[in-house]
C-alpha cells in the first residue's frame, strides 16, 4: 500500500478514536485533523489521482461533518444567502 493511503488510515483511526474522547476535546481535535487532513489529502490525490483524491475527501468530510456544516453556514451568510422566512 502506498505511503500516503497509509497515512490517510491512520488519519481515520485517529479520527475515530478521538470521536470516542470526552466531547470538550473534540473540537480542539478536529482543528488538528484539519491541519493534518488537507495535505495528507494533497498528498493522496498527487500519488494516486483524483479519484481517490475525491473519495477521501468524501470520507474526510462525513467524519467531519459539524465543521463542514458550520462552515457552508457561515459561508451562506458572507454570501447574502441567509434563511428564508
Amino acid at each position: 500500500m502506498p505511503l500516503s493511503l497509509t497515512l490517510a488510515s491512520l488519519w481515520g483511526i485517529l479520527a475515530c478514536l478521538i470521536g470516542l474522547a470526552p466531547t470538550r476535546f473534540h473540537w480542539p481535535a478536529a482543528y488538528g485533523l484539519i491541519a493534518a487532513g488537507i495535505p495528507l489529502l494533497g498528498y493522496v490525490t498527487l500519488q494516486m489521482g483524483p479519484w481517490w483524491g475525491l473519495a477521501l475527501m468524501a470520507a474526510g468530510m462525513s467524519v467531519l461533518r459539524w465543521p463542514v456544516y458550520f462552515a457552508g453556514r457561515w459561508l451562506r451568510r458572507r454570501l447574502g444567502r441567509g434563511r428564508l422566512s
